[in-house]
């Protein structure tokens, strides 16, 4: 199971950490990808990170948030994390993290076999 926490209500330009801990798992053995959706859009891959075995891999990043996003895996805490800068009000979805074989650049939800619940981004001012 993976649960998101730390979503919040920010300004524009803020940044913000969020979450993707996981339990009865090692983070370590799964691609985690963060993935978002907005109201009435679909869910969409934002970045992604392979797991430790194909840690050769780069991660990847969707264009509308390379250089403002950062995803970050803590071994020690069993958790990844997505460091948000810069956010922008377009940013405002329901982020959610998924696990599965792989971190593709094509960043496709069914890519993925595990999700949580999500959590709330919300840039406004």
């Amino acid at each position: 199971e993976f649960v998101e926490s730390g979503g919040d209500l920010v300004q524009p330009g803020g940044s913000l950490r969020i979450s993707c801990e996981a339990f009865g798992f090692t983070v370590d053995y799964y691609a985690i990808g963060w993935f978002r959706q907005a109201p009435g859009k679909e869910r969409e891959g934002v970045a992604c990170l392979a797991s430790s075995a194909h840690s050769h891999g780069r991660p990847y990043y969707r264009d509308f948030v390379k250089d403002r996003f950062t995803i970050i895996r803590d071994t020690a805490k069993n958790t990844v994390y997505l460091q948000m800068e810069n956010l922008k009000p377009e940013d405002t979805a329901v982020y959610y993290c998924g696990g599965g074989a792989f971190c593709l650049s094509s960043l496709q939800p069914k890519e993925y076999d595990y999700w949580g619940q999500g959590t709330q981004v919300t840039v406004s001012s």
